[in-house]
């Protein structure tokens, strides 16, 4: 009784707005809550199965929503600091905890007496009659039921119970093993002329590093921060070529932290999940309740962006390689660890612009302010920074969110830098979804974005590069997606919707960037508060469209991996870098590099929730292009268009089906005229709309 008292998560919090008490949570107290919370969902589930009233909307479907309520707490907390905070202790409790989760979801969802009962008000669906929005959790209740295997026989569901536990738990090893794997490569310069190329700001951050660690030197690693720029400007090619193969050995060296036979074992259980459902691939299984619906029409998309893309991109691979030719000795072929420093430098020849001249103009601070500002402008909202919540990291910031009218709307988290404990990457999570109580009232969310940005260093603050501050445009997105949320059911709200419409909101964000009314508002020097130049924004913009070919055919290969891993209907037992090499072979632009593998550091789709779903950045880049040429007709700022935007999207989360929300805001389906227009592509053959369609969201972050 003594340790219930003292855990955190036995009681309310007692902290503003009921956020999670991270100053009082110690991870001793996160398993005891797990085993409660767990314990607790199940009495309820059963409570719920073994109702002897009739089954209602009420009493089966409301109250298995309800349910949960102190396992979502702890969980909430606990998968946000994994992923953010992480250390050994944190890991080996994952290990435990995950396959305890996946036996209470099985327990839940292969209850046949529950199962029974969500069946029986689902087949009286037509004459209940239900609001659209209590419809709608009836639809996706009776969903989530089958496709975790509800109809099965008991061998298949006993197959199933044990087939989706190992999986939840090789997901798990699988994202760890990156972490582990990627933190512990360390390029350590000790002579001034191993830093050729490299900026100052880029050698004093890789000073700091170094001393953080108690080097004397400059120390570089695979972090964002610290690859992404090495890459970019590193003149010294033979290191360039040694951070790329660390890079693309991430969980790729024959030891421990080797994931091949777990991506072997993940695509295999899940191929078996999908015939245990009836289909003949995962993917078949998987796309059944998103907007694309069948692979086909996957496929579709990714090869009509390919045709239009690639010729583009094969060009542009061209000019980089003359330009190589002509200012190298030696004739050099273009390798992918010359293409960002190449690149770079004939984009600096023909744009005159470029991050070390820009970063100065995006110190985070003042670029967060004016993301929030873009906010403001658009929807009315403030935010108000609160040092009385509790944060789980001292560089954590709080914040109060008000909507126009004075109203509390949100609590939002910020996690800008990285951290060895840290995912790479960036995201947004939920901490506490909307809904509305038992007793109507609004019940308001708590949101988290985290970053990989690079730190500031003893001498300047942290700036951003351009890409940078485009990162953190699109995980705004995201949490106005989750903030302005209006639902009933914490199972609709929000982001909790498809994956090829869940990066709408966000992806749409990034176009602000290259317009000039915000780009004059966003970017101010850091010391003399001077506005940049007008000529450099003009540049900026006319640079955005520099290699979208090459960016595009990157980003399909990552589709077209995907799908290839999960359309398969035999067990793979293969090599999986032959496969990989296989799989995308079409996309590739750049010269490949024999032993290098993606796979086996792809946490999207092995560990991140977007299996079968990658492409889904490309479809909601068609969506997104379209929808801002909306805002492009009315003014960027305008507000008519911001409020059919939040109240059509942003607002409805999972309640209505997407394609319906889509069609309301735009008046037609999408097309893609105003992607290939941003990009400056031509169409290369006829085109496809995109009809725009909804799911309950996965226990898993949004990039």
């Amino acid at each position: 009784m003594k340790q219930n008292s003292e855990n955190p998560f036995f009681g309310a919090y007692r902290t503003p707005f009921g956020t999670p008490p991270f100053d009082r949570i110690q991870t001793r107290h996160y398993e005891p809550a797990f085993d409660e919370g767990i314990r607790q969902l199940d009495e309820e589930v059963r409570a719920i199965a073994d109702n002897p009233e009739f089954p209602t909307f009420e009493n089966t479907i409301v109250a298995l929503e309800r349910s949960g309520e102190l396992l979502e707490k702890v969980s909430s907390a606990f998968f946000n600091v994994l992923n953010a905070e992480a250390d050994d202790e944190m890991m080996d409790l994952s290990q435990r905890v995950s396959p305890k989760l996946s036996e209470s979801t099985n327990n839940l969802y292969l209850n046949e007496k529950l199962f029974a009962r969500v069946k029986c008000v689902y087949d009286r669906k037509e004459e209940l009659h239900l609001p659209t929005e209590d419809a709608r959790l009836l639809e996706k209740t009776f969903e989530a039921f089958s496709v975790r295997g509800a109809a099965l026989g008991p061998e298949e569901k006993a197959t199933y119970r044990k087939l989706s536990s190992e999986l939840s738990l090789l997901s798990l090893t699988f994202e760890q093993n990156v972490l582990k794997d990627k933190n512990r490569y360390e390029l350590m310069l000790t002579e001034e002329s191993e830093l050729a190329g490299l900026p100052e700001s880029i050698r004093e951050a890789a000073a700091l590093r170094a001393k953080e660690k108690g080097k004397t030197g400059w120390l570089f690693n695979l972090s964002a921060p610290s690859y992404v720029p090495f890459m970019r400007y590193s003149a010294i090619r033979e290191l360039r070529e040694k951070m790329y193969r660390e890079y693309m050995s991430i969980g790729n060296k024959g030891d421990e932290y080797d994931n091949k036979e777990i991506i072997r074992k993940i695509v295999n259980i899940r191929l078996e999940i999908a015939r245990l459902m009836g289909s003949a691939n995962y993917a078949e299984y998987k796309l059944k309740h998103t907007m694309a619906k069948t692979p086909d029409r996957v496929y579709t998309l990714l090869n009509e962006l390919l045709a239009a893309y690639k010729p583009v991109a094969e060009r542009e691979y061209k000019a980089i390689q003359d330009f190589a030719s002509e200012t190298e000795d030696g004739n050099p072929v273009v390798m992918p660890w010359d293409w960002s420093y190449y690149s770079e430098k004939l984009k600096d020849l023909r744009f005159n612009v470029n991050d070390e001249m820009t970063r100065p103009y995006f110190e985070l601070e003042h670029v967060k302010k004016s993301v929030f500002g873009l906010a403001t402008q658009l929807y009315g909202i403030t935010f108000k920074e609160n040092k009385e919540i509790p944060v789980y990291h001292p560089e954590v910031q709080a914040y109060e969110v008000y909507d126009i009218d004075g109203k509390f709307l949100s609590i939002l988290y910020t996690d800008f830098h990285p951290r060895d404990g840290k995912q790479s990457g960036a995201w947004m999570n939920g901490i506490k979804e909307q809904y509305r109580d038992q007793d109507g009232q609004d019940s308001r969310p708590q949101i988290i974005i985290v970053m990989n940005f690079t730190r500031p260093t003893e001498t300047k603050p942290s700036l951003l590069t351009f890409d940078e501050v485009n990162t953190l445009l699109h995980e705004f997105g995201h949490a106005l997606h989750g903030m302005f949320a209006e639902s009933s059911y914490a199972s609709l709200s929000g982001t909790n919707v498809y994956r090829d419409f869940v990066e709408l909101p966000s992806q749409v964000m990034e176009n602000w960037l290259t317009e000039k009314e915000f780009l004059d508002q966003i970017a101010i020097h850091y010391q003399t508060g001077e506005p940049i130049p007008q000529e450099w924004v003009q540049k900026l913009i006319d640079a955005s469209n520099f290699n979208a070919g090459y960016a595009c055919c990157r980003q399909l290969s990552f589709g077209f991996l995907d799908m290839a891993w999960h359309t398969q209907t035999k067990p793979f037992d293969g090599d999986v870098i032959a496969f990989e090499k296989e799989a995308w072979k079409q996309t590739v632009i750049v010269p490949e590099v024999s032993g290098t593998l993606m796979s086996s550091s792809f946490g999207h789709i092995f560990s991140g929730g977007y299996s079968a779903g990658y492409y889904g950045y490309k479809w909601a880049e068609v969506l997104d292009a379209d929808a801002f040429s909306v805002f492009k007709e009315n003014g960027i700022f305008n507000r008519e268009t911001a409020r059919s935007f939040r109240e059509n999207i942003l607002s409805k989360g999972s309640t209505e089906d997407p394609e319906i929300l889509y069609r309301r805001f735009r008046g037609r389906d999408a097309e893609i005229d105003a992607l290939l227009k941003r990009n400056g592509i031509e169409p290369a053959g006829p085109k496809s709309n995109i009809p725009t369609f909804v799911f309950k969201k996965q226990n898993c972050r949004l990039s």
